[in-house]
């Protein structure tokens, strides 16, 4: 698939008309039109180049697929359901730009572009884009106020604990070679033994109650993934099979998890890793695997929130509304009286400004959020929209980064929450039993 970059074309006449008659006097058009209206063309095929080849059939406006992707995530809509809205839906073909009879696209065209932007390294495009045209609008510029804050992103995934990650990290592996080489694999592996321990996914099953069957399981599996691996290393095997990447996973796996050792007499020895200093310590959580399906997702706490998956950062101005002179409802009056609030006025007073995001990265959940201050700030200084003050939760501070992104960037961090950790209150004291019924005893 190539791209051939192209200009939108205006709005189809007949559409265009439609929309007009549809959305007469104050009734709030769709939120597709007004992106178009208000911003016009501001993205480009040319932009998306990387991500696609220059030979091959022509495909769809890569541009026009970001659009929808982006109106897909802000509507909730299935991959089906977006394909739909941009063939029959009159407020989306109107900002792609699109005939009436215009075909549109397969479903299947929106994964496949998600990946290829991912690929390539474009994700922020998006939004870099939007941000450069609001900041030529004059609705963006260094030197304001902005906030950041972070959440969490739950995987994708199961959440599996140990036992359950290496059972489920073997039948991965068998999924992946009874696929890629289903000749191989029946004369490897006693297929009645796999099958029956590794047939079902791990979390259709129930784990036995007793921590001693459990433990002679966990070696059970142990010993299953080393047999296997071996055999996929064995010299008479295709070398290619050791390049599944679900094979490289299981290896992985074993290795962050078992501990093998053979003794003098050639007798395998195969121990479970425990925590530090009890066992022989179990690998950092920024590099040990949670999940075969999604090898990024790792375990994160923040406060009382404990999740399998990422943390997202978003940075947003915060800016002080300027005071308004006009007299339309839900504004102030040159005198300063306040008028009745409502969305109208927010809508068309053209001297307030809504938050914007300016900044967004998502990293795995056991990145803390102080080490995410500095980029942050190295990427709002690259498109020049460097706050004058920050506000961000402590967790994002200390002293040393007080001074540095001063003297960096001229950037004044203040803390939104001090101190992250409230003062532990004194232990209370047991309060002494009186001696006899004519004493009393205060409590201190």
């Amino acid at each position: 698939m190539s791209v051939q970059p192209a200009p939108w074309p205006e709005p189809d006449r007949r559409i265009a008309a439609a929309i007009a008659a549809k959305y007469r006097g104050r009734r709030a058009r769709p939120l597709a039109v007004q992106i178009r209206d208000r911003l016009g063309e501001w993205l480009h095929d040319a932009d998306f180049v990387a991500a696609f080849g220059v030979r091959g059939r022509p495909g769809w406006s890569p541009s026009r697929l970001a659009l929808v992707t982006v109106l897909q995530r802000v509507e909730n809509l299935t991959d089906r359901q977006a394909a739909e809205a941009a063939r029959n839906r009159l407020d989306w073909q109107y900002l792609l730009g699109l005939p009436l009879d215009d075909p549109g696209f397969d479903h299947t065209v929106l994964a496949e572009f998600r990946t290829r932007v991912a690929d390539a390294g474009l994700e922020h495009l998006v939004l870099d884009a939007l941000l450069t045209r609001l900041a030529e609008a004059g609705l963006l510029s260094a030197g304001g106020k902005q906030r950041t804050d972070s959440t969490h992103v739950a995987a994708a995934v199961a959440a599996l604990n140990r036992l359950e990650l290496v059972g489920e990290s073997i039948r991965a592996a068998l999924e992946a070679l009874a696929a890629a080489h289903p000749q191989w694999l029946a004369g490897r592996i006693c297929v009645p033994d796999f099958a029956d321990r590794y047939g079902s996914p791990m979390t259709g099953w129930r784990p036995p109650v007793s921590q001693a069957k459990r433990d002679a399981l966990a070696i059970v599996y142990a010993r299953d993934g080393y047999r296997l691996l071996e055999a996929v290393h064995d010299q008479h095997a295709p070398a290619w099979l050791a390049q599944i990447p679900a094979v490289d996973v299981l290896r992985q796996v074993l290795v962050q998890h078992y501990t093998r050792t053979v003794t003098s007499r050639g007798r395998e020895v195969i121990t479970r890793r425990e925590k530090a200093p009890e066992g022989d310590g179990l690998p950092p959580g920024h590099i040990r695997i949670a999940s075969p399906y999604d090898t990024d997702a790792r375990w994160g706490v923040k406060r009382e929130e404990f999740w399998l998956g990422y943390k997202l950062h978003v940075t947003e101005t915060c800016d002080d509304a300027a005071p308004c002179g006009c007299r339309q409802p839900g504004g102030h009056t040159p005198a300063g009286r306040p008028g009745r609030t409502g969305d109208r006025h927010e809508a068309a007073c053209p001297q307030l400004r809504p938050n914007l995001i300016t900044h967004v990265a998502t990293t795995d959940a056991t990145v803390t959020d102080n080490r995410m201050t500095e980029p942050i700030h190295d990427a709002l200084a690259d498109m020049s929209l460097t706050p004058g003050r920050h506000y961000l939760d402590s967790g994002y501070l200390s002293a040393a980064l007080v001074v540095s992104e001063l003297a960096r960037h001229g950037i004044t961090l203040i803390a939104r929450c001090w101190p992250t950790v409230p003062p532990r209150p004194a232990p209370a004291r047991a309060t002494p039993a009186p001696t006899s019924p004519s004493t009393t005893t205060r409590a201190p």
